[in-house]
């Protein structure tokens, strides 16, 4: 299995519902995406003073393999929600790991 960590920084023009739209649209990627084990994301609601470094959204998502992953960057779903974050991006984190 592979995991895929992405924390996402926007920048000052996202509201609050664009941020749960975001979110919405990331959740759905479990039903909608082959290879997908398992996902959750989530807001950060870190309390550690300085730790949040402004990254305010989280994507954690298991994959069957690496294969499912390579094949989850091109899929359209993911692509169209790749699309939705134009404009709004400061900077992303990404993190991919295989694990038994």
């Amino acid at each position: 299995m592979v995991e895929h960590l992405v924390c996402f920084k926007f920048n000052d023009s996202i509201t609050s519902e664009k941020t749960n739209e975001l979110l919405q649209k990331m959740k759905a990627f479990k039903g909608a995406i082959p290879g997908i084990i398992d996902l959750t994301a989530g807001i950060n609601v870190t309390e550690e003073i300085g730790q949040d470094k402004g990254y305010t959204l989280g994507l954690r998502v298991t994959f069957a393999d690496k294969a499912a992953l390579d094949q989850y960057g091109p899929h359209p779903v993911h692509q169209e929600f790749v699309r939705s974050l134009d404009g709004l991006l400061e900077d992303v984190i990404v993190v991919d790991y295989p694990f038994v």
